[in-house]
């Protein structure tokens, strides 16, 4: 069972790091020379994350912060909090994905209706 998590894990973790490539990869291609030279240096505003969410196993149950939690955030910076109490760290490494330290300890993957499925199993979905 532990074997299964941690390669579980490694899937994710390079899907993650693909996504975040391709995204790259597509911003690159959709700007010319010119245009990426003239482009301003401030990055875009990072997704808005913040608010309520309900936790629904997929497959996993929903252990570490309950049946729900809330994101609040400060530009990339998120605190998550679990309806248990457990908080945790975390940062939007991409406008796509989430790396979460702490006693979450797990990488997320937004998705555009800002829900999000989690290394650890589960999906959030913001209400």
């Amino acid at each position: 069972m532990l074997q299964t998590a941690k390669s579980k894990m490694t899937v994710f973790a390079a899907a993650i790091l693909v996504l975040g490539a391709l995204a790259g990869r597509v911003e690159a291609q959709g700007q010319s020379q010119t245009a990426a030279a003239a482009a301003p240096t401030a990055a875009a505003a990072p997704a808005d994350l913040s608010g309520n969410y309900k936790c629904q196993p997929n497959p996993s149950p929903c252990l570490w912060g309950g049946a729900s939690a809330s994101i609040s955030q400060s530009g990339k910076n998120l605190q998550i909090k679990g309806d248990n109490g457990a908080t945790a760290d975390a940062t939007l490494t991409s406008d796509a994905t989430i790396s979460a330290g702490g006693t979450f300890n797990s990488l997320g993957i937004v998705r555009p209706d800002h829900s999000i499925d989690w290394s650890d199993g589960t999906k959030w979905t913001k209400q």
